[in-house]
């Protein structure tokens, strides 16, 4: 029997327990490598173990979600000698990520038993320098990101119940030391920090260490616990690259209440504290509510008649309200057709859904049709459903911004806007109608970590699909050479937040244009007409005469595959000092224009005070 009866459900195969993806992970190395389109990614761990087959589940994992990656690893327990002391095989390998894999085993500064409450802070200051040492010589040596893992709870408790209390304890000492790591890794942004704390607590210590393999291999953590940190790291790695998923898609009977509201009525369906069962169902509203307080969109796909669908909401014990559902579907048709219409009114594409239905049927015919959904298999116990989301990692996020936090009430926005427009016949008195008003600026540093997000997030309204982690973005904010702007949009209903970035390299009278991006949120706003305004004003001030764009198709940009047409611009040959251009032979095109006797093109955006005419005295000429 399989170790703790685990299944890997995310390689689209038959399902298979962590030993046969162990015994046949070179078979599913290569069939998961033969597919198209990988992007490539450099990753280094470090660890203070032995991390062959952390690194093998990792590779299978990320090889499933859309990474090919290339993996470099220290040998055993030099994770501070190969970071610190000796970095240059690092600095030659040029990695992407930085993982730094250690346990509680790898604390070499712990207080002794004789420990006071006064000398033990400096017992935590001495270990947490020691990693600190770490981080900035990686911050120093290498533009990438960093991931550390917190420490799991010591094996053993040497005082018993005074472990957690004593000032000699280890396990308070770790506790400590893992609210250290917290408080640090708040002010570095790249840094990210791995939750081993919870991942070990959720499996269970006594799934966690493997004393014979450590002893025999030094692989100190059992194969499950090693499945979970490959899993965690894949979601990470995901969420850093803006792969994480944005939609909750819910069934209603069955899975949002318990009965059919259709059959039993809507004072009879089962949700509210009375009953074993709708507490259960209460709490799964819980669950999704909370997802959408940090920004992940529910919407509904039910087999019902539409009005009867919605009564379930007004129930007196609904913890969910129609007023949260950002697009709502019920009706006789298929579902997976309503899924497709969902994503097409959110413009957000299906491979970015989760789907959560009680009935197999319904889960198979979706994951059939819509492959590209995520269908987790949840049974039909509803106590299990945010059990079963929460191990799938769907919505993990890297960072949590203002926008990600305002998602649903930007979506529920739109739907006002929507309604505003069908009042005017012409478009123009329209926009003048929504007050817009935008902050076009220069980079800065409280905005790098939302600029590398949608970088990474954002797939249709990309000209370049050019992705930037936020060590990247560092650097290019503070090299001369580069233009990079950004812009953050309101109106008479609300805040967008920030919702367009372009970036280009200067090359003496010519820009480049590396990256042009816009959220979908605000498409036919005249945005970029705003934000094409206010590159050539910097173009002009910077000695530019001609700016160059570029545009590679992907199977997902083909919206603005005339965008640079529409602008102006002219179809031209590569310029000889122009960025390298993969996939020409496959539809990339490039385009000209030229910024003698340019006249503003934004008629409908008004720019805030702060912004307008200054970035010439913000990015001063060369």
């Amino acid at each position: 029997m399989a170790r703790g009866g685990l299944t890997l459900v995310m390689l689209n195969l038959d399902f298979c327990s962590i030993d046969d993806i162990l015994m046949r992970r070179k078979t599913l190395r290569r069939t998961l490598a033969a597919a198209e389109g990988l992007r490539e990614i450099r990753i280094a761990v470090l660890g203070g173990s032995t991390t062959d087959e952390i690194v093998s589940l990792f590779e299978i994992l990320l090889l499933s979600t859309g990474f090919r990656p290339t993996f470099h690893q220290s040998d055993y327990s030099r994770y501070y000698e190969d970071a610190v002391l000796n970095p240059q095989s690092l600095i030659d390998f040029k990695p992407d990520i930085v993982y730094v894999h250690t346990s509680c085993r790898n604390i070499t500064i712990r207080p002794r038993l004789n420990c006071t409450e006064a000398d033990l802070p400096g017992y935590v200051e001495a270990e947490l320098a020691r990693y600190r040492q770490i981080w900035n010589a990686l911050e120093a040596n290498l533009s990438c990101q960093i991931i550390q893992n917190n420490f799991e709870t010591p094996a053993y408790a040497m005082l018993g119940n005074m472990d957690a209390y004593s000032p000699g304890g280890l396990s308070r000492f770790v506790m400590l030391l893992n609210i250290a790591f917290a408080q640090e890794a708040a002010t570095r942004p790249r840094v990210l920090l791995q939750d081993v704390n919870g991942i070990s607590a959720r499996l269970g210590l006594k799934h966690w260490f493997d004393w014979d393999r450590y002893f025999s291999y030094k692989i100190l953590l059992t194969p499950e616990a090693n499945f979970e940190l490959a899993r965690s790291l894949n979601s990470l790695v995901n969420a850093l690259y803006g792969k994480s998923r944005k939609v909750l898609v819910l069934d209603l009977d069955n899975t949002l209440w318990g009965g059919v509201i259709g059959d039993d009525g809507v004072d009879q369906i089962q949700i509210g504290r009375e009953t074993p069962v709708g507490e259960a169902y209460s709490a799964f509203q819980e669950y999704c509510l909370a997802l959408r307080e940090r920004g992940v969109l529910l919407a509904v796909c039910s087999k019902n008649d539409d009005d009867v669908a919605r009564s379930g909401f007004e129930h007196p014990s609904a913890i969910l309200k129609i007023e949260h559902i950002s697009c709502f579907k019920a009706n006789w048709e298929p579902k997976h057709e309503n899924i497709l219409d969902i994503s097409k009114e959110l413009n957000l594409g299906v491979d970015s859904f989760v789907f959560v239905d009680d009935n197999p049927a319904e889960r198979s015919i979706v994951s059939a049709q819509l492959p590209a959904v995520a269908v987790p298999d949840v049974g039909d116990q509803v106590t299990r459903y945010a059990t079963i989301l929460e191990q799938g990692r769907y919505f993990e996020p890297a960072t949590l911004s203002t926008e990600d936090l305002e998602r649903a009430a930007i979506y529920s926005n739109n739907a006002q806007r929507a309604h505003l427009e069908k009042t005017f016949a012409n478009y123009g008195e329209y926009l003048d109608s929504l007050d817009m008003a935008a902050e076009i600026e220069l980079f800065k540093p409280v905005y790098l970590e939302r600029i590398a997000q949608l970088t990474n997030k954002t797939n249709q309204f990309n000209l370049t699909t050019r992705r930037y982690t936020l060590a990247q973005m560092q650097s290019i904010a503070n090299d001369p050479e580069f233009l990079g702007l950004y812009c953050r949009l309101c109106d008479r209903f609300g805040d967008y937040g920030l919702i367009s970035v372009v970036l280009g390299h200067m090359q003496e009278d010519k820009l480049h244009m590396d990256l042009w991006l816009m959220s979908c949120r605000v498409l036919k706003r005249d945005v970029e007409l705003a934000m094409l305004d206010a590159v050539t004003q910097c173009a002009i001030a910077n000695g530019i005469n001609t700016i160059y764009g570029y545009y590679l198709p992907t199977a997902k940009n083909g919206m603005v595959t005339d965008f640079y047409h529409s602008l102006g611009f002219q179809p031209c040959l590569p310029p000889q000092a122009g960025p390298e251009l993969p996939g020409r032979v496959n539809g990339t095109t490039v385009w000209a224009l030229e910024l003698l006797n340019y006249t503003r093109k934004n008629k409908h955006i008004k720019l805030t005070e702060h912004t307008n005419g200054r970035f010439d005295r913000r990015y001063p000429p060369r």
